[in-house]
């Protein structure tokens, strides 16, 4: 199975300025997420994506391989899509820009649930810590029995009613798509459920294409905020 990862970045963010190029112990997020995903064994290439010349000119100084895509894009799902039109791969992944603690087996654990030729689309959960449940940074997902995607929200799912003590779980910024998805989604309009909670994958389950949900017990820190990064910063110094 050819897998070819694609890190969307792009450099304005609504909630953290410039974050793809925000220094961590000495090197661009960016740079940490690329290294991150270069530790897998299991791939075949990986591409940064961005709309930003800045970008691309500070992977060049790194050796990191980087692409300039449209500046239209909207979602990393586009960015996504838009390498798949020139890069041929049986399988895509994104790893969003944001993840600067990605590790092999977070790979390993996508591509283990893409190795299903059925399946279309996948991403990942683990456990969802106690402090994290409410933080609305921290999306939540719901799995039928089978490993499907029933919902993702920024809001706390399932909705405790009888404090029963669920097992919440949080999703991870990682996904993996097949060519004919990414071909499908950017043909449908964005979401209702999409513009409302601002997740990009609820399109998919909108328009009836199941998500596939693999679990892994790393869990990571999207950086959205200045505390993410410095959370992340003590993590990486630390190790």
């Amino acid at each position: 199975m050819r897998a070819i990862a694609v890190i969307p970045a792009r450099l304005g963010s609504t909630r953290l300025s410039r974050k793809a190029l925000r220094d961590i112990a000495g090197l661009p997020m960016i740079g940490h997420v690329y290294r991150g995903v270069c530790t897998s064994p299991m791939l075949d290439g990986v591409i940064i994506a961005t709309d930003s010349q800045e970008i691309v000119d500070v992977c060049e100084k790194h050796g990191w391989h980087a692409r300039m895509t449209s500046p239209a894009h909207r979602s990393g799902t586009e960015r996504v899509h838009e390498i798949s039109n020139f890069a041929a791969a049986d399988v895509y992944l994104n790893v969003q820009g944001d993840e600067p603690l990605t590790r092999p087996d977070h790979i390993a654990s996508l591509l283990h649930v893409m190795a299903d030729p059925a399946v279309q689309v996948g991403t990942l959960k683990t456990p969802c810590s106690a402090h994290e449940v409410g933080n609305p940074n921290a999306v939540k997902v719901v799995t039928d029995s089978a490993g499907r995607a029933l919902y993702f929200s920024r809001a706390t799912i399932p909705h405790d009613r009888d404090k029963a003590s669920p097992a919440y779980a949080k999703h991870l910024g990682f996904y993996a798509y097949r060519k004919p998805a990414l071909d499908r989604f950017v043909t449908l309009p964005e979401s209702s459920l999409e513009r409302v909670e601002r997740l990009e994958q609820l399109r998919f389950l909108e328009n009836g294409i199941p998500i596939h949900v693999a679990e892994t017990p790393y869990d990571t820190i999207g950086v959205d905020t200045e505390d993410d990064l410095r959370r992340v910063e003590e993590l990486l110094t630390r190790s």
